[in-house]
């Protein structure tokens, strides 16, 4: 099992001291994702403006959860599960949503089902897709832009789970009752 530094404030380079300051202001704490991140200043300056350029899309909270959960489910990321568990719950999006998404179960919303299907195809075809992929999610409301939106999440969520699975990051306090485990993963 590997495991990375993590950096507060600190131990962290001159670099990173501001991004962990903007951090602790925006979340009250320093996630621990953070503040493994801080090693190396411009990749959690990257994550850090992916994240707010990808809250910023199209999306509304709802379908941001489902393509940040099915990418951390994909990949089997330990920390983002849970940790997008607790930031769902706080974006108040409904709990069965969130609930199959860990689950790996279809959706109830249609529209909401087509979102998780496109991403995992993204994902799991590296991009890849089929123009029947592509009409499909077309006919469930969704536009071009939201498949470059997608896109533009799962570089942010590349970001996070491959560190934490290199980093082997704890689970932060507020999200170890949402804890995680996928079926089948490789250690």
């Amino acid at each position: 099992m590997t495991t990375l530094k993590i950096h507060d404030i600190e131990t962290a380079s001159e670099d990173s001291k501001s991004l962990l300051e903007n951090s602790q202001k925006a979340y009250g704490m320093i996630p621990g994702l953070h503040g493994v991140l801080a090693g190396a200043p411009k990749i959690l300056e990257a994550y850090q403006t992916l994240h707010e350029l990808f809250t910023q899309t199209s999306f509304n909270e709802e379908e941001l959860t489902v393509v940040w959960q099915t990418i951390n489910v994909e990949h089997a990321c330990h920390y983002c599960v849970p940790a997008h568990t607790g930031i769902a719950k706080m974006m108040k999006v409904d709990d069965n949503i969130t609930e199959a998404l860990r689950n790996e179960t279809p959706l109830d919303n249609s529209k909401l089902e087509a979102l998780r299907t496109m991403t995992l195809s993204i994902v799991r075809n590296r991009g890849h897709v089929s123009q029947k992929d592509l009409d499909t999610f077309f006919e469930a409301g969704y536009g071009e832009a939201q498949v470059l939106e997608i896109i533009l999440g799962l570089s942010q969520k590349t970001i996070s789970n491959y560190v934490n699975h290199i980093a082997n990051t704890p689970v932060d306090a507020g999200f170890k009752k949402f804890e995680w485990t996928k079926e089948n993963t490789v250690s």
